[in-house]
């Protein structure tokens, strides 16, 4: 089994858009029994809510239900646990490498990636995206394109996935 985790501040937006999306295009691939999703995020403000409404509602217009998902802080040991932790942007990035420290380094399985910049495509950087923007302080439009990156980083992701050694043992 693959681990994936994505991570932003909150765990209300980004990363459980992330976690939905991902949840969904395993599924239509055929990969929902070999990938396990997890959201989280690096503050612990939200812990055990629903993501922010905006987020359901973007999501479920291109049928994600992110419904079922709830707000929980990243862990030292999600360093262990996960083949891949994912961070929305720099300053999350940053947080877990600092949560990574406490790790003892013979038990890492990963270190922390930038989303983004792990699965871009031509698209996102043409446009020099390398950070999944936080959409809550925005309107409508910044939860729209943020699920247009995600969308399509989740794509390489899975690609990569499917490349993935562990996956075909």
């Amino acid at each position: 089994m693959i681990k994936v985790l994505f991570v932003c501040l909150g765990n209300i937006c980004r990363s459980p858009t992330a976690h939905g999306v991902m949840e969904r295009k395993l599924a239509m691939a055929g990969l929902s029994n070999s990938v396990e999703v997890d959201s989280a995020g690096t503050a612990a403000w939200h812990i055990g809510k629903q993501p922010d409404i905006r987020s359901q509602e973007t999501a479920r217009k291109r049928d994600y239900d992110l419904s079922h998902l709830r707000a929980r802080q990243a862990v030292a040991e999600d360093f262990i646990e996960f083949d891949y932790v994912l961070a929305m942007d720099n300053e999350n990035l940053e947080n877990l490498e600092a949560l990574l420290q406490m790790v003892p380094v013979a038990e890492v399985k990963s270190k922390p990636e930038l989303f983004l910049e792990a699965y871009s495509t031509p698209t996102l950087k043409a446009k020099g995206l390398t950070e999944v923007p936080d959409p809550y302080y925005g309107g409508d439009k910044g939860f729209e394109a943020v699920l247009d990156m995600i969308e399509e980083a989740c794509d390489q992701l899975i690609l990569d996935i499917k490349s993935n050694k562990k996956l075909k043992e």
